[in-house]
């Protein structure tokens, strides 16, 4: 698992992807949250808060994520090199999890310049240091698991596909509609009491929770069962490829 670890940070980090990802995450947060007139600037909303932050990526995640993972196991079958990582003494799911954390660990990459944003909030609040650290921490840590979940949703995606376009249209569709489709099928109350549960299959209600500075046991174990389904389907797929 190590090795396949190590090997796919290489593939994004030696051909510069990876930087360029990051760079282009931290760019239109900049944009967002400090230039363009909209509901995240932070100058407009006049609070010393990374609310507007938190609700912004991760509607960037869920297409950031799904670009970094794309290439995972879909290039891997598309160039035949699958078959090679078959006849090396590393299990299937050891190729599937040494990926999800490759893909996990470049999406907190994405996340860190942004503590930059996080010291200018407490540095212009008045009076300074005027933020509520209980709650951004406990949305940095909500984005962290959402990260993974969405990287995991990813890597089932490129399980799915043969080449890397489906892979990242299929991985877009999936964490939309696990983030916001539920939500919004939710909200239509067309289920009556399922309604509710509707919405707590989703992701959004549990990220919800975390940005409120509310570290529960059942939001982390919702998303560890994510995963862990995310991850087991990729491994069965993967092996219906042998």
């Amino acid at each position: 698992m190590i090795a396949i670890f190590k090997k796919e940070l290489w593939s994004y980090f030696g051909n510069w992807s990876a930087w360029l990802i990051i760079a282009a995450f931290s760019l239109i947060g900049t944009l967002f949250l400090f230039f363009f007139e909209n509901d995240s600037n932070i100058f407009e909303i006049g609070t010393a808060s990374l609310q507007s932050y938190f609700v912004l990526v991760p509607w960037l995640l869920m297409f950031i994520i799904p670009a970094v993972s794309m290439k995972t196991l879909a290039e891997e079958q598309q160039s035949g090199t699958l078959s090679w990582l078959f006849s090396q003494p590393v299990k299937v799911s050891q190729i599937v999890t040494g990926k999800f954390l490759s893909v996990w660990l470049v999406g907190i990459l994405c996340l860190l310049p942004s503590l930059v944003y996080l010291y200018t909030v407490y540095v212009l609040g008045v009076p300074e240091g005027n933020i509520d650290l209980g709650a951004t921490l406990g949305s940095y840590f909500g984005l962290v698991v959402l990260t993974a979940a969405f990287s995991a949703v990813g890597i089932l995606a490129s399980s799915l596909s043969q080449n890397q376009i489906m892979a990242y249209l299929l991985g877009v569709f999936f964490c939309f509609f696990f983030y916001f489709g539920m939500e919004q099928l939710a909200s239509y109350k067309l289920l009556g009491g399922a309604d509710y549960l509707l919405s707590n299959l989703g992701f959004y209600q549990h990220f919800l929770a975390f940005t409120r500075g509310l570290i529960d046991s059942r939001d982390v174990f919702y998303f560890l069962l994510v995963i862990g389904i995310c991850l087991f389907g990729a491994k069965v797929f993967v092996e219906k490829k042998k």
